[in-house]
């Protein structure tokens, strides 16, 4: 199907209105899985000790702000408290 000759400018703001809904629609999503994560994610340090697993150090170290090498048993203590 041929689409209609539109100029730049018209596609472009086309373009920006369906990025910014899908924006607003995938927004919400991004949220409720985030906190579906931290949940999950929470429910295993509480299982286990350091070392963790690459996916829940990445977590952590996102979490916390340092490396994860850095991470200490008393970090996740804390983690869970907070």
């Amino acid at each position: 199907m041929l689409m209609p000759r539109m100029s730049r400018k018209t596609r472009g703001q086309l373009v920006q209105k369906k990025m910014k809904a899908s924006r607003l629609r995938n927004g919400e999503l991004k949220v409720k899985e985030r906190a579906r994560r931290d949940d999950r994610i929470k429910a295993l340090l509480k299982k286990g000790k350091l070392p963790y697993t690459p996916v829940i150090m990445s977590w952590l170290s996102a979490h916390l702000g340092k490396s994860s090498t850095r991470i200490t048993q008393a970090d996740v203590d804390a983690v869970l408290k907070g």
